[in-house]
């Protein structure tokens, strides 16, 4: 709180306090993210005090315009701040002119023209398809006390995800009478369905679960079920891959949706048209996919000398 008492006019240090012990009493804040809060907002006034010519006060930040605004962010950049650091310190900003607004002191209509900055897109760093292929197997973790279904279940699951491309959402949704077409009918997100063939492989692996399934499914419920026989929980899948991550000593960033990431990133290894790729995924934007597959550069260096052999 230090960082901004000495850079306030007294009614707009009371509501930056008042902030503070609301975020703290209501939204029950951990120490560490109200220190972080207080910090940006410190920085915020400091600036403005600097700005303004003088301590601002409650008429003074409701009088900020679009632009003094901005004027601190591009401040924040000059010294260094990334746009992760940015887009909080303006979620600070809006926190706290909301409480503001709430608590009938002052509002100010100008944050809502400021865009937070755009993030980087990460994605988890794809498996080689040797590990990808052993993490699919499933057997790893193979006992006595094993129950078959449970282990063809899982090994289907996983097979969906990585011979198919498929979210694991969209694999534990799908239903007897779907997995019967060679090629998939898949709702994703927005609701919006695409066409994904069906590898035999994949097929195969449905098979051997619905085989052996203690369960009567229904043609058009959730074919993937839990121990109790209702529909499998995502988070049994990812429970079963941090196993298999330790019994084959694979890394942190091997997940379901990694299984997703090596599928579009080895069909783009081996020749697969990006537009491809992108309708297999389902991605509405060729940037999400040109994104989501990192090319290394090898794999550049032999895409190019295939199109010019000379070089």
């Amino acid at each position: 709180m230090s960082d901004f008492a000495t850079s306030l006019a007294t009614d707009a240090l009371a509501a930056a306090q008042g902030w503070l012990l609301r975020l703290k009493a209501e939204r029950r804040m951990a120490n560490r993210t109200l220190e972080a809060y207080a910090r940006d907002f410190g920085q915020f006034a400091q600036f403005m005090a600097r700005h303004l010519g003088e301590l601002p006060d409650n008429r003074a930040l409701a009088a900020l315009s679009a632009a003094d605004i901005r004027a601190f962010l591009a401040r924040r950049r000059t010294e260094g701040a990334g746009s992760r650091t940015l887009a909080r310190q303006l979620s600070s900003l809006r926190s706290f002119y909301a409480h503001a607004e709430r608590a009938g002191l002052f509002r100010n209509p100008a944050l809502s023209a400021i865009r937070s900055p755009r993030l980087p897109h990460h994605v988890p760093k794809p498996l080689t398809p040797e590990k990808a292929a052993r993490l699919v197997a499933a057997d790893a973790l193979v006992t006595e006390e094993s129950l078959p279904w449970v282990l063809a279940r899982d090994q289907a699951v996983l097979t969906l995800l990585y011979a198919c491309g498929l979210r694991i959402s969209e694999a534990l949704a799908l239903t007897p009478r779907q997995s019967g077409d060679e090629v998939l009918t898949v709702t994703g997100k927005g609701n919006k369905t695409r066409l994904v063939p069906q590898l035999p492989v994949a097929r195969a692996a449905i098979a051997q679960y619905l085989a052996l399934c203690p369960f009567a499914l229904e043609a058009d419920a959730p074919m993937f079920r839990g121990v109790k026989g209702g529909p499998l929980n995502a988070r049994a899948i990812q429970a079963r891959i941090a196993r298999l991550r330790g019994a084959l000593g694979l890394p942190e960033t091997a997940t379901p949706h990694a299984l997703r990431h090596s599928f579009a990133t080895h069909l783009l290894a081996n020749g697969a048209d990006l537009r491809v790729i992108q309708e297999l995924l389902g991605h509405a934007s060729l940037s999400t996919t040109q994104v989501y597959t990192d090319v290394n550069r090898a794999q550049l260096l032999m895409q190019y000398r295939k199109a010019y052999p000379r070089a």
